[in-house]
């Protein structure tokens, strides 16, 4: 057995690798074991917090229609309660560890293979929770709850964006909606509870309402997310300019995603603290639904994004049909081929994969001419044979 010949370090190099090295088994000093070699600061005896504890305080704190914790957290398949955490930061703490949610990373928000500051999916989400959390704390609704929801809510979109959506819907009766996919489906295994399942469902504005107001708090606050930061990343882009923008919108709220988000924040705090229920006040919906409108015709809907959308979807029917053909053996059977079986997993695999994982599918198994693959702006595109195994 050979062995590579060791690397000599420089002094710093050598030292600070020693240090780090030095700190394997912490700071251990009468029976216990610290962090750092000085002293912290002393919390004091303390009495642990549970979850039962937790819960109770919720219940004095929180305003008369949150959602408690409390007597909810129903799953498919019955759980014992964790001691420490709530049923819903237990459903956030999944979600943030799961395949599906660090695979945002890699999908589709506007732009495809967008530049170093450019949304993803995974940017766009961990935007809308920030933006849902600051309405539900203000409002006193269940905070975790919502962070649960809005961190999910795009699990199920499938690469290239919103025409995955195009792309998956002629095999399945009904059509394919990210929405209900991600909650039923992509996010299956992570057991959630009944309220984060429902509040993702539902979060788009063409379900139905959410059982909860935690969920019409991200479904607000994922509008107001992606129009104001898919126009950011549009201006940067040069795609279009401020000077563009409706009057109402300027007047309103702003050209800039700060003042934009500022805006929408305070007015659904204060409308739905007054109503009694989630809502916009009519003058500032008017300025949202202008925005949105504009991105739509001006961004999403502009020729050059919709002949992209076209090979996107060209390419995952490929993805689709070869995979429907040729399931992947999961668990102790592998579907006949082109059974429904083999269908719905084919379009969970395909649906799971990143922007570039499915380019790189499509390139290994097809020979996809490069002309037809979907393109980032000003980006050069390398495809390397991906692993087997996902």
């Amino acid at each position: 057995m050979t062995h590579e010949p060791r690397v000599e370090l420089d002094g710093e190099t050598a030292t600070r690798a020693a240090l780090w090295a030095s700190t394997m088994q912490g700071h251990q000093e009468e029976g216990v074991v610290f962090a750092h070699r000085e002293p912290g600061v002393a919390i004091g005896e303390n009495r642990v917090l549970d979850r039962l504890s937790r819960e109770e305080e919720e219940a004095q704190s929180l305003v008369s229609g949150a959602t408690l914790s409390r007597g909810a957290g129903e799953r498919r398949i019955a759980e014992e309660p964790d001691p420490f955490r709530t049923c819903f930061e237990r459903d956030r703490d999944r979600i943030l560890h799961s395949n599906s949610f660090r695979r945002l990373a890699g999908k589709t928000q506007v732009f495809i293979f967008p530049d170093d500051h450019q949304r993803t999916r995974l940017t766009h989400a961990l935007e809308v929770a920030q933006v849902a959390t600051a309405i539900a704390r203000a409002l006193r609704l269940n905070v975790a709850l919502t962070e649960a929801i809005a961190l999910a809510h795009d699990c199920g979109h499938g690469p290239g964006g919103h025409p995955s959506e195009d792309a998956f819907a002629p095999y399945l009766e009904g059509g394919y909606d990210h929405a209900v996919w991600g909650a039923e489906v992509t996010l299956a295994p992570l057991n959630l509870t009944r309220e984060v399942t429902d509040g993702i469902c539902n979060h788009s504005w063409s379900r139905p309402r959410p059982c909860t107001p935690e969920g019409e708090v991200v479904s607000w606050a994922d509008r107001a997310a992606y129009c104001a930061h898919d126009l950011e990343d549009a201006i940067a882009a040069g795609i279009v300019s401020t000077e563009e923008l409706p009057r109402v919108v300027i007047d309103r709220c702003g050209v800039r995603r700060d003042a934009q988000l500022n805006v929408f924040v305070r007015d659904l705090v204060l409308t739905s603290a007054t109503t009694g229920q989630i809502s916009m006040s009519s003058e500032i919906a008017e300025a949202l639904a202008a925005l949105r409108t504009f991105n739509y015709e001006r961004i999403y809907a502009r020729d050059d994004s919709v002949a992209q959308g076209q090979r996107v979807i060209k390419m995952l029917r490929a993805l689709v049909d070869h995979y429907s053909l040729h399931p992947i053996a999961t668990g102790e059977q592998r579907p006949l081929a082109g059974e429904q079986e083999a269908i719905m997993q084919a379009i969970n695999y395909v649906g799971g994969m990143t922007d570039r994982y499915a380019c790189a599918q499509a390139v290994e198994l097809f020979d996809w001419p490069e002309e037809e693959l979907p393109r980032g702006l000003d980006l050069a595109i390398h495809y390397q044979s991906p692993p087997r195994s996902r």
